[in-house]
Order: structure tokens, then C-alpha cells, then sequence
């Protein structure tokens, strides 16, 4: 499955020794020591490969298409494969970057989290990438002050159409970023410009330049270059930063990015297939080459085999046999390589249908999600895994009982909490708040720590407690430090329950 694609212009300062030079740093400068292929002492091949079958790093020239490909795989304990491909097209200036997962027959679930290959930020520090029109390429947020509010303006009027999405951060009331906004330009190298709004200061110039359209309040904008449009993320009142809220937007523009469509020659696949396709034609035209030589030997042999004399036509015929043996171990080495290279080419081209078809029925899938969904996400961050869809399947559950048996609202009703792996888990938690304060007498360490656990977040104030589920004040109740009745603890349970289970 396709995780990470984007295609970044590069200047022309890069040599494809440097090229190759860079990749190999990459490698041997990795973080992750499992990553580093060791031995790695390259002599200026343009068609090498280093490691093993479960890591290795691959190197291919495609010199007709002037095009270097390079490709590092590895195969995990868990049976997943990780692809990285970087292929330059030095007549275009252009390279690809793509991340690839996949997986053995054997394989056990994987992690689906991945960084941004930080071969970019080299590409980034080296100086290879070129300017985006006016903007740099970059991995810190611009910063939007009174002076970049033109450069604003026209992206969110459509005014100014960028290669790469604009993604546009704006302010919250406090003049504050909602989303870390250096990680999530980090996270976002080589795919989008990040630009942050300064202050809030500035709304009403940028209301006055866009017509109201510019995002506020902690909102964010996806401004895409085709014509797509633009999407916007509602920022929301959270403490601190909006970790649920960078997601979505970095997710958006990864999946804009990797959904784009890719011409073959700037894949390794593509490269290996344009490359073997072409040996594959060579070895075709010299095994023709030899066989019409063979044939004009014996077609001169045969014209002057009447006029030689005896002595002359045995060392015609030596000549003959030799040139024919000759012949026959140059076209049976050939015909050999054609298997090879057939084989090689029926594989990959295997290979590619595969990965194709598993493409294509993901990309249904999503699109049929953007569609008609059974459920969206809304803005809405989840406090801890799972809990949206648990609270959805619980309102599902509870009005079951209420929905007509043998009716179609009954049976697909019910067949989506059957099929959607429903945990109980707002239950379980409702069941776990019940006992910590069924006998609550004030704020004791032990019932303070139960409720942290369970996500709640206790702050003093004056005579009450104020208890807020996991920083969000939308959801807060105050519990008296010296209740007076006996019936208190119960009460809170109850009013938990209701306000966040």
C-alpha cells in the first residue's frame, strides 16, 4: 500500500554522483541501527545492489531516459515490507519520493505509523530543492504577519496556485498556534507550505482581503492547486495544543498527495521493468543478428561448394562447422537470457498488476467512505482509542429495544453494531466510576487517582473540586470538598455518567 508520494522539483546543482552519494549517507546516517546496511564502499556503479534479502539497497541507471533509481527495502520480524523509492529524472529535474508497506504471507499485524522520509530534510539542508513559485520548499511553518497577508489572501482567493497544497493555520483567540505548528511543517516537508497566522490581530484585514472566507479562531485551511477547492478543520476549545486536529490536516494532504497518479518512470518498479524490457529487446535482436549470420554462412558455403576442390571444400566445411558451433553457443546463451529476462518481466509486471489492483481497491474504499459513509468523522477528538465509534455503537444498542423487530431500521441497525466489533468500553468505564464514588466524603488520594485514571483531570477551586474530563471544558462538574449528605457520591457518579459516558 502506497503511504507517502510526492514528486519535488530539484535544481540543477545535483550530479547523479552526488545523487547517489546522498542515498547512501542517508542509509549509513540512519537513527535506527536495523536500517543501516553495513559495507556499503560504493566505486561510482550506476547498477549495484548492497545487503540482503531482507535489507538491501538497490541502485539502477536508466540512461536512455537519463533516470537514476534507487530503492531500499526491509522486511520487519513482523512480516511487513517497507519500500522507500527516490528516482531522479535528470532531464526534468524532478524526483519522486514514495514509502511503500507491504506484506509476506506470513505476516503479523504492523504499526501503521511512518515518518516523512527525512531524505527530504537532506534535499531540504543540501540546497537541491527549488522554489514553489515564490515559496520555498521548507520543513519550518512561514509565519504570517501584517506584511504576508497578500501571500495569504491570494491563496485562500484562489488567486495563487502553488505546485504544492497551502495548508493555512489560523490563530486562536489567545494568539496562540492550535496544533504544533513546527511539527506539523516538519511532518508535511515536501508535500505542503504550512503558513501560520501570526495573531489574530489580523482578522479583520484578512476578512476584509478574502470576503469573510479565511479560516479563524484555530481553524485550519487545505488549499489545493488543481481546482479541488479547499477543506477546512474547525479548531475547538482544548487545553493546549490540538494533537487530534494536526492529524486530520497532515492526513488530508498525504492522501491528496499519494492519490495523485504517477507516470512509471518514476517509480522503481517502472524503472526495472522500462530497463528489462529494453535487455530484452537487445538479446532479441542479437539472437536474430546471429541467426541470419549463420544463414549467410551456409548460403555462401552452398554457391561455392561446386567450384572448390577437394581440399578447399574440407577447410570450407571445418570453417563452416566451427562458425556454426559458434553460432549455436551464441544463441543458445542468448535464448537463455530471454527466459531470464521474460521471467524477470512476467514477475514484475505481476508484481505491478497486484499492487495495482490492492491500490485500486483501497482508493474505492476510501472514495466510497468520502461519498456515502456509513459513519464521518467529524471534528471531534477521541480522548483515548476507540471511543467515538464505542459511543455511536452504545446509542445504536440502546435503541434497539425501542426499534420494531422485522422492520429494515431493526436488521441494519443491527447488523452494524454486529459488524463493528462493539467493546462496551463507556460502559465499562461508567462501571469502574460507580464504586470510586459510591461513598465519596471529600477528595481523597486514592479516589483522586482513580478518577486520573480514568481520564479526568481535578483542579481546586475555593469550596468545590472542579473535575474535567480530560482537559475539555465542555465537560466539567464541580464536587463539594466537604459534602454534607450521604447521597453526594452517587449524585456525581450518576451526572459523570451522563456528561461523558
Amino acid at each position: 500500500m502506497l503511504l507517502f508520494s510526492t514528486i519535488l522539483d530539484i535544481s540543477g546543482s545535483m550530479t547523479k554522483d552526488d545523487f547517489i552519494k546522498l542515498v547512501i549517507e542517508w542509509n549509513r546516517k540512519s537513527p535506527y541501527p536495523e536500517n543501516v546496511i553495513p559495507g556499503i564502499g560504493w566505486n561510482g556503479e550506476r547498477s549495484v545492489r548492497y545487503g540482503n534479502d531482507s535489507l538491501w539497497l538497490g541502485i539502477e541507471e536508466y540512461r536512455s531516459r537519463n533516470i537514476i533509481a534507487v530503492r531500499f527495502e526491509k522486511r520487519d520480524e513482523r512480516g511487513a515490507v517497507w519500500d522507500t523509492d527516490y528516482v531522479m529524472n535528470f532531464s526534468l529535474r524532478k524526483m519522486a519520493v514514495r514509502l511503500e508497506r507491504s506484506y509476506t504471507e506470513d505476516a503479523l499485524g504492523s504499526d501503521q505509523k511512518f515518518a516523512t522520509p527525512h531524505f527530504i530534510s537532506m534535499l531540504i539542508d543540501r540546497g537541491y530543492l527549488e522554489k514553489d513559485c515564490d515559496l520555498p520548499v521548507q520543513r519550518e511553518p512561514r509565519r504570517i504577519d501584517e506584511g504576508g497577508l497578500g501571500t495569504a489572501a491570494d491563496v485562500i482567493n484562489g488567486k495563487a496556485r502553488y505546485r504544492l497544497p497551502v495548508v493555512f493555520v489560523s490563530s486562536t483567540v489567545f494568539d496562540e498556534d492550535p496544533v504544533d505548528a513546527d511539527f506539523l511543517a516538519s511532518r508535511l516537508k515536501g508535500v505542503a507550505h504550512v503558513l501560520v497566522q501570526q495573531s489574530s490581530g489580523t482578522n479583520a484585514a484578512l476578512r476584509e482581503a478574502t470576503g469573510g472566507k479565511a479560516e479563524e479562531n484555530g481553524a485550519i485551511g487545505i488549499y489545493y492547486p488543481d481546482g479541488r477547492g479547499h477543506q477546512r478543520f474547525a479548531g475547538r476549545s482544548v487545553q493546549g495544543r490540538d494533537q487530534a486536529l494536526s492529524d486530520r490536516a497532515a492526513r488530508a494532504v498525504i492522501q491528496y498527495a499519494s492519490a495523485r497518479m504517477t507516470d512509471a518512470l518514476f517509480t522503481w518498479q517502472g524503472v526495472s521493468n522500462a530497463i528489462l524490457r529494453d535487455r530484452l529487446g537487445s538479446s532479441i535482436k542479437a539472437r536474430l543478428d546471429a541467426e541470419q549470420a549463420k544463414k549467410s554462412a551456409e548460403d555462401e558455403y552452398a554457391k561455392l561448394a561446386g567450384s572448390l576442390s577437394e581440399e578447399e571444400r574440407k577447410i570450407r566445411e571445418q570453417a563452416l562447422a566451427d562458425a556454426k558451433a559458434e553460432s549455436d553457443e551464441i544463441l543458445e546463451s542468448v535464448d537463455e537470457e530471454l527466459k531470464r529476462l521474460e521471467k524477470q518481466v512476467a514477475e514484475l509486471t505481476h508484481t505491478n498488476e497486484a499492487l495495482a489492483a490492492e491500490n485500486q481497491g483501497l482508493k474505492a474504499k476510501l472514495d466510497s467512505r468520502g461519498q456515502e459513509p456509513v459513519l464521518m468523522a467529524g471534528d471531534e477528538k477521541e480522548f483515548y482509542p476507540g471511543e467515538i465509534k464505542d459511543l455511536l455503537l452504545a446509542v445504536l444498542s440502546d435503541a434497539l429495544d425501542g426499534i420494531g423487530q422485522k422492520t429494515r431500521r431493526h436488521d441494519v441497525v443491527e447488523d452494524i453494531i454486529r459488524n463493528n466489533d462493539y467493546l462496551k468500553l463507556s460502559e465499562q468505564k461508567a462501571d469502574r466510576i460507580r464504586p470510586v464514588l459510591r461513598n465519596y466524603d471529600g477528595m481523597s488520594a486514592k479516589t483522586m487517582q482513580e478518577l486520573k485514571r480514568l481520564g479526568f483531570v481535578i483542579t481546586g477551586d475555593g469550596k468545590h473540586y472542579k473535575v474535567t474530563y480530560y482537559g475539555d471544558g465542555r465537560y466539567q462538574l464541580a464536587f463539594s470538598k466537604t459534602p454534607s449528605d450521604s447521597r453526594t457520591g452517587k449524585n456525581c457518579a450518576q451526572e459523570l455518567i451522563k456528561l461523558v459516558f
